[in-house]
């Protein structure tokens, strides 16, 4: 299983977390990998300049909500399927 932490701190608050947030929710979902992967609002993670930031694992991607489709496929379906 996976956790994924998507940061809500004033940067990347402003620039998208709760869409990025629903999205997440939603493709989890429509996948079938709610039992597989946790989500978690986090505060800052960091990496101010890359918002919106996104745990997953040990790694942490900059993620927008243009390209949270493509961080689902390529990042999370990956390590848990």
């Amino acid at each position: 299983s996976m956790e994924i932490q998507v940061c809500i701190g004033s940067v990347c608050h402003l620039k998208g977390s709760y869409d990025i947030i629903n999205s997440l929710e939603k493709l989890i979902a429509d996948n079938g990998l709610t039992d597989k992967v946790t989500m978690k609002a986090a505060f800052c993670l960091g990496n101010c300049v890359g918002a919106v930031c996104v745990k997953a694992g040990d790694e942490i991607y900059s993620v927008q909500p243009d390209t949270v489709e493509n961080f689902f496929e390529t990042v999370v379906k990956k390590q848990v399927m």
